[in-house]
């Protein structure tokens, strides 16, 4: 299940036929020896033995992709000693070394370190909705989200998705919902949320595990705070921690909703995936339909 997502906006009518041969160009490769890092897509399944890897799932109408990369963790603090320790040794045979002389040893160093180096693998998962246009890449970093956009462009010759984007400001409507407007249908309110002063942006209060309906809440906000987080709970299915930048952090699901995995017949682990996908896109499609009539979502047709 997805955590934390990150959103695009892309025209329901791009065509992603075919996407997984798109991707194969781009899969991951094992980090090169001399190589600080690669990247590339990954099957979002895995890989059972002498099947054919698929880059891309689709179910109802969202297609799941992977992004992996491999990096090689090479510590600062042993490079700087190791390096302290050539130069020393290099002044004492040969004297002072200058700045090329220093960039050419360190640079010699990393390439003798680097083949020992561990290797740390990481993956991002990411869902394109063809039915919303949306795209969401399970995490919370726009820089993550990127890079598995751009690899995403690359291997599709193009892909027209901006990050989403609201025509009412997301902190004005949150923080209307704290001070008492009504809420969208079944939707509550959650048990945390960040409030920032606008002017004074080192000025943050952070409340957890406190209903936000109580008289501290409406005393913060009287001094001119706004709301830059909110958790929201839709109905007894999802909750979910609403950001001003748009990012949905803390998505879960809740007991109605997992109850819907208890009634699946599932009779392979491959079908378990499937159900537990189907239901995840399903919740989100009920959250986004509310916050785009909330927020007015701007869209993309083509």
């Amino acid at each position: 299940m997805f955590r934390n997502l990150t959103l695009y906006v892309f025209p329901r009518g791009f065509d992603l036929s075919n996407l997984h041969e798109r991707l194969a160009d781009h899969a991951l490769q094992p980090v090169p020896a001399t190589a600080l890092a690669s990247s590339g897509f990954v099957p979002p399944l895995g890989q059972a033995a002498g099947d054919t890897p698929q880059l891309a799932h689709t179910v109802n109408g969202a297609i799941w992709i992977a992004h992996g990369t491999e990096t090689r963790m090479l510590p600062a603090a042993v490079v700087a000693r190791e390096l302290a320790e050539r130069l020393n040794a290099y002044k004492q045979q040969h004297g002072n070394v200058g700045a090329i002389g220093r960039q050419k040893i360190k640079e010699a160093l990393v390439a003798e370190l680097l083949p020992r180096a561990f290797v740390h693998p990481r993956r991002t998962d990411a869902i394109l909705d063809t039915q919303l246009g949306v795209m969401l890449v399970d995490t919370g970093s726009r820089k993550t989200a990127e890079a598995v956009l751009t690899q995403l462009r690359a291997a599709l010759g193009s892909f027209p998705a901006l990050p989403i984007n609201a025509e009412i400001k997301p902190h004005a409507v949150m923080t209307g919902w704290l001070a008492g407007d009504a809420l969208p249908d079944d939707v509550e309110l959650g048990d945390e949320c960040l409030l920032r002063d606008p002017v004074d942006k080192s000025a943050v209060v952070r409340i957890t595990n406190i209903a936000l309906d109580g008289i501290e809440i409406q005393a913060c906000l009287e001094t001119g705070m706004q709301a830059e987080r909110l958790a929201l709970m839709l109905g007894d299915h999802a909750s979910f921690v609403l950001g001003d930048d748009l990012v949905l952090r803390k998505f879960r699901l809740l007991d109605a909703a997992i109850e819907q995995l208890e009634d699946t017949d599932c009779d392979s682990m491959a079908a378990e995936l499937d159900a537990r996908f189907a239901l995840m896109v399903g919740e989100f499609r009920r959250v986004f339909a509310v916050l785009q009539r909330a927020l007015k979502i701007s869209r993309m047709e083509g």
